[in-house]
């Protein structure tokens, strides 16, 4: 990774929480609810978020950090499965969300708005994944080369990898989580309010 790249990676590391925001305003401003389409989308959204908690009990509140940072090499609960679970958790709680706002839009003013809101958060993770592989890499070597190899970066694997290194740690997910609690809630209270203006 030249420096520019570095540079411009970090930046958007930095700002991820900002970026991904855009999208969720973009669905609060444009989506048009169902009580269908909020019956799909809710429990999908839900899922993600306690995908997201699970990996957040093993990895703490480094999550949070505008820089890269690792002080363990986390391979144990989610991480067994897929080096992401954090994005995963994410974009899941993101097409549930998508789902359940757009419901009465048009159809293909309901295709662009997802595709557009998904689209968004899956530029903002190629950029942010290879650069946080690339710190991994500097910080653990081999010890990242074995996890990478055995374990998928995004579509969970069915079976989790036999070496697993890190503890589950729930006291830590209120701290971690505070911010994108708040962000659900916020998300959870536009959509009921667009519901009742339908």
């Amino acid at each position: 990774m030249n420096g520019k790249t570095s540079s411009f990676a970090g930046f958007v590391f930095g700002r991820r929480g900002t970026l991904l925001a855009l999208p969720a305003l973009g669905l609060a401003v444009l989506g048009k609810p169902s009580a269908f389409s909020i019956a799909v989308g809710l429990p999908l959204a839900f899922a993600g978020e306690a995908i997201r908690a699970w990996a957040v009990g093993y990895s703490g509140v480094t999550t949070r950090s505008d820089t890269v940072e690792a002080p363990a090499l986390v391979t144990a609960g989610p991480y067994a499965y897929v080096r992401n679970p954090l994005y995963v958790g994410n974009f899941v709680t993101a097409t549930g969300f998508a789902l359940a706002y757009t419901g009465a839009n048009k159809p293909l003013t309901r295709a662009a708005i997802v595709a557009a809101s998904l689209g968004v958060m899956l530029g903002v993770y190629a950029v942010i994944i290879p650069h946080e592989e690339a710190f991994l890499q500097t910080a653990f070597g081999e010890a990242f080369e074995e996890y990478r190899s055995s374990v998928p970066r995004i579509f969970p694997a069915l079976e989790p990898a036999a070496q697993q290194s890190g503890s589950y740690d729930p006291s830590v997910i209120g701290r971690a989580e505070s911010r994108t609690f708040i962000t659900l809630g916020a998300m959870l209270a536009a959509l009921a309010f667009k519901a009742l203006q339908a």
